[in-house]
């Protein structure tokens, strides 16, 4: 499985929070930032703006450091991602991003078949 593939099937290769990081750019940490506070109705800065990727060793953002309930599920579970429990399908935590993401759908329904 892709390193970069989030516990929630996402992918974090293409994450603008990881590009800005692995490529230090500031002028995407304050267009990510922006956008974020705008999406989650919060205050998002571009210094909140680092991660390396969910399932990658190194920075994280706040959320998916300590909020993200569906990589604290994962993680507390031992699995490599969502698509390797048996409860995904019918799971409230990884429901919103498999219902409206068909390809993080997709990379879960191919990990759990490994």
């Amino acid at each position: 499985m892709n390193a970069y593939t989030a516990y929630c099937g996402l992918d974090c290769e293409v994450c603008e929070a990881r590009l800005a990081t692995v490529n230090n750019d500031n002028d995407l940490r304050i267009k990510v930032a922006k956008e974020w506070s705008i999406l989650n109705a919060a205050e998002i800065t571009p210094e909140m703006i680092n991660c390396s990727g969910c399932r990658i060793p190194g920075v994280k953002t706040v959320y998916c450091d300590s909020l993200c309930p569906i990589r604290q599920c994962a993680a507390a579970r031992k699995m490599e991602t969502c698509g390797s429990c048996p409860e995904m399908k019918s799971c409230e935590k990884v429901g919103a991003i498999i219902r409206n993401n068909p390809d993080a759908l997709g990379r879960l329904e191919t990990a759990g078949k490994k």
